[in-house]
């Protein structure tokens, strides 16, 4: 967590009542799993978990064409990116009109919400000067910490160490019955068209649910990589997980790719969902590692319920 120098006044004594924006998915899946979803007064546009959320206002959109293809979106991002140009466009009128207390943001990735920087500049000339909080982890224990600090900046502390707490409970509960396993070397890819290596937070869930990183380094930024490189990597389970996509359009990416994933050797190929349990840093990475630790060991980890994955190869299943 990050509140910029200059950019708006720190808390102080928040208490009941704080009036919330969240300008990134994973920020209000932590509201709302602490219980303060009615302290939420607006969303993005992605956010879709929980229900409740779909149903509040939106405050941006994506300036992206509908329709792209994988390789096509990551060419565009580049392009905006290396410009210097947003992603995302943010309801400026929209979100002065609600009057927030608290704006809760990111900078860990200029691909995933609206720019940090255009956020505190919007935030300084609003009424009241509202705080923005900036969460931006690169570990579990960064994603359990931003659980503490979003209730300890909504005036709610205790909800966030009692929550924090039985996260880090459920990955270690996985961690302990995966421990004595043989550990198979796992290649998650992020992204297929250009192949993106998974990274921050996914090598330490590969290995607390029992598995080896092929090739991701715990807490380093996703990267590209060339097929021949991942070959190289000689993963025993692929995991594709598409960052922002869920189960059945990450096994159609890894089914458009089959010709190069083959290559890879692997003896398994699993397309998980990754929007809600992978590529967003809150709550429902304990779910994430859940599944791997089932789809790894499931002779150790009960199925987890409610989360799609997809097998694929002979006798491919949905789960």
């Amino acid at each position: 967590m990050r509140i910029r120098e200059g950019c708006a006044r720190e808390f102080a004594g928040r208490v009941r009542g704080v009036k919330v924006a969240s300008l990134v998915p994973s920020a209000t899946e932590i509201l709302f799993a602490l219980g303060l979803g009615d302290e939420v007064v607006a969303v993005t546009h992605e956010c879709d978990w929980p229900g409740e959320a779909t149903r509040l206002p939106r405050l941006t959109r994506s300036v992206l064409p509908p329709g792209l293809e994988p390789a096509e979106i990551d060419s565009r991002v580049r392009e905006l990116t290396g410009r210097g140009e947003a992603i995302y466009e943010l309801d400026r009128e929209r979100l002065a009109a609600l009057e927030p207390d608290l704006i809760v943001t990111q900078a860990v990735c200029a691909v995933c919400a609206v720019s940090y920087d255009e956020v505190c500049s919007l935030a300084a000339g609003l009424p009241g000067e509202p705080a923005v909080l900036s969460l931006d982890p690169s570990t579990l224990d960064d994603v359990f910490g931003d659980v503490r600090q979003v209730a300890a900046a909504c005036g709610r502390k205790q909800l966030g160490e009692r929550l924090a707490k039985e996260l880090a409970r459920r990955v270690e509960t996985v961690r302990s019955r995966t421990e004595r396993a043989a550990r198979p070397r796992v290649l998650a890819l992020e992204w297929l068209d250009p192949p993106y290596i998974g990274g921050h937070w996914v090598p330490e869930m590969i290995a607390a649910a029992g598995g080896a990183d092929a090739l991701g380094e715990p807490g380093a930024r996703s990267r590209t990589a060339t097929w021949d490189e991942l070959e190289a990597s000689s993963p025993d389970v692929v995991v594709v997980m598409p960052c922002g996509l869920y189960a059945d359009e990450a096994a159609a990416q890894a089914r458009a790719h089959a010709e190069e994933i083959a290559r890879l050797g692997a003896e398994r190929i699993v397309a998980v969902d990754a929007a809600s349990s992978f590529s967003r840093p809150g709550p429902r990475l304990a779910d994430g590692v859940e599944l791997l630790g089932h789809v790894l060991h499931p002779e150790s980890v009960p199925a987890p319920e409610a989360l799609a994955w997809v097998e694929l190869g002979a006798g491919a299943r949905a789960a």
